[in-house]
């Protein structure tokens, strides 16, 4: 294996804040529903969905920042022992293959009003 990209990205929590108040209909072109809701049909907190973001971000620079991604096309969820991931299909899973991305790591934090993320791609 060998690591094909890397993207770091970071995001302030009350401007994340004030651009889903700001704009309608926002956080659901960037989130599905796995993303947006908790297992208990709770809205997740901002500073959950701003890291989710930043991944997002951080995924597209591994990529390459390619024109054309959808931001639904990747979704980062996390497994039961609290471990983030991606899942991918669409126009990112596509480039993902064109590029011979066959596993992703990805990291999330969020604290002192700052949410960040780290994604690499590997193959």
């Amino acid at each position: 294996m060998s690591i094909i990209g890397v993207g770091i990205d970071v995001a302030e929590i009350d401007r994340f804040r004030a651009s889903l108040q700001r704009t309608p209909g926002l956080a659901e072109r960037l989130f599905v529903d796995g993303e947006l809701f908790l297992p208990s049909g709770e809205r997740r907190g901002v500073a959950s969905l701003a890291a989710r973001f930043a991944a997002k971000e951080a995924l597209a620079k591994a990529l390459g920042a390619p024109p054309g991604l959808h931001w639904t096309d990747a979704e980062v969820y996390v497994e039961d022992s609290g471990r983030p991931r991606l899942r991918v299909q669409g126009t990112v899973a596509a480039r993902a293959a064109q590029l011979g991305v066959t596993s992703w790591h990805v990291s999330l934090s969020h604290d002192a009003g700052v949410a960040s993320a780290v994604v690499v791609a590997e193959g």
